[in-house]
Parts: C-alpha cells; structure tokens; sequence
C-alpha cells in the first residue's frame, strides 16, 4: 500500500487543562479527520487513561503515546510557549518523527521572523509550520455573515459565534492536513544503520519506569511499525 492510500496516526500535543483547551483540541482533532477522509487520526492526550496518576506516570505514558505516533501536530498558541509541548518536539525530533507546528494566536512571542518563537526550536528537519491567527480569520467571516446590527438574541440563539469558530477551525484542519500530506512525502532523516540504537537509546533515556527488556520490545515494535510504513 501507498503512503497516499495508508492512514496515520498523529499525536496532538498541546495544552488540556481547561475548558477552552479540551473543546479547540477536540474540534481541531476531529475537523483533521474530517478533511483527510480519515487519513490522519489523532491521538488525544486528553483521552488518555494512564496506569497511574503520578507525574512520571503521565509523563511516561505521553512520551510512549508520541514515541508509537506517525505524525504529531504541536500547538504552538500563547505568549509563553508551553514548556510541556516544546519538550514533546524534541523528542520527537530526537526519534525523527515528522512533525507540524500550529500557531493560531494573532499575538508575536518574540520579533524573529519568519516563525514567531524562540530560534532553538526552528530549522529541524521534516518540521512543517502552519500560521493561521485565528482571530482575524472569525471576524472577517462573521461580519461577512452577520450585520454589526443584528440583535444579540438572533446571534445567541442561531449559534452563529459557534458555527464561524468552527469554519475557523475547518480552515486550520485544512491547512494541517496539507502539512502532514507534504511530510509523509519525505524521507527519513535518520540514516537506517543507526535507527535500531537510537530506538534503543530512546527506550532507556527518559527513564521510564518498568523492566528494561519489555521496554526495549516495546520499541523494537515501535521502530517495526515506522518502517513498515516507510516512516523510517
């Protein structure tokens, strides 16, 4: 099978500790696989269900989620960016997994151009970034769709904010998707004689609790499935 007829699965990492995160994460997650007919799946951290509730158990079960992903997509929103995610991109650099940063806030983290953050997470390789400030994209077809005029009711009542947040987000799936098309078309970076140690080494370097062994299985199946579908 091809890489344009497979599916893949794309690890969503970004904040999810508020309502505002939860609802954006999952219409983005969901819009994603409207607009690639079910190529691109996400894996919702949210819905994750960790053995354990301590923080090296989420910790450990993020890090494996991600490890085992195809794809992953980076939202790359605030003034701050979150130290969770940008910790998340390099280890996913470190594994060679192709990778789309997202930013939609209209506000700049710093003055370096042409990406809106700081320079040591840029220029990786198989990285795709997609600037959308989503801002500007809700009024500009909200007052196309609705006169300043009309009543609050109608607006309220007719669900009109909702509707044009969600053709904001089908706008920025639409994009995503063209991303994650364009980094499956690439090759790998990481030479095939070294992708067995470094699978090995990423088994053992964060330190995950359990016994070495089955971590190291877990990994030469990770690596297996990367391969078999020409991600490595």
């Amino acid at each position: 099978m091809s890489k344009t007829q497979r599916s893949f699965t794309v690890y969503f990492a970004g904040a999810l500790f508020t309502t505002k995160d939860l609802i954006g994460n999952a219409y983005l997650a969901e819009a994603i696989y409207e607009r690639s007919h079910g190529r691109y799946r996400s894996v919702l951290p949210q819905d994750a269900s960790p053995r354990g509730r301590s923080p090296q158990a989420i910790r450990d079960h993020a890090l494996r989620a991600l490890f085992a992903a195809d794809l992953a997509l980076f939202n790359y929103d605030g003034l701050e960016l979150d130290s969770g995610t940008v910790a998340e991109f390099m280890a996913a650099k470190f594994a060679d997994i192709p990778a789309v940063l997202l930013r939609s806030d209209a506000r700049s983290t710093t003055a370096r151009r042409p990406q809106p953050w700081n320079v040591m997470t840029s220029f990786f390789p198989r990285t795709a970034t997609v600037l959308l400030p989503s801002l500007p994209l809700y009024h500009g077809w909200h007052e196309k769709r609705h006169p300043r005029a009309a009543d609050d009711v109608v607006r309220l009542a007719g669900l009109h904010a909702s509707a044009d947040a969600q053709r904001v987000c089908d706008h920025i799936a639409l994009h995503c998707v063209r991303a994650f098309d364009r980094l499956v078309a690439l090759e790998p970076v990481m030479p095939k004689h070294l992708r067995e140690e470094v699978y090995q080494w990423l088994a053992l370097m964060p330190g995950f609790r359990g016994k070495a062994k089955a971590l190291r299985k877990e990994f030469e199946r990770c690596l297996e499935q990367k391969v078999k579908r020409d991600l490595l």
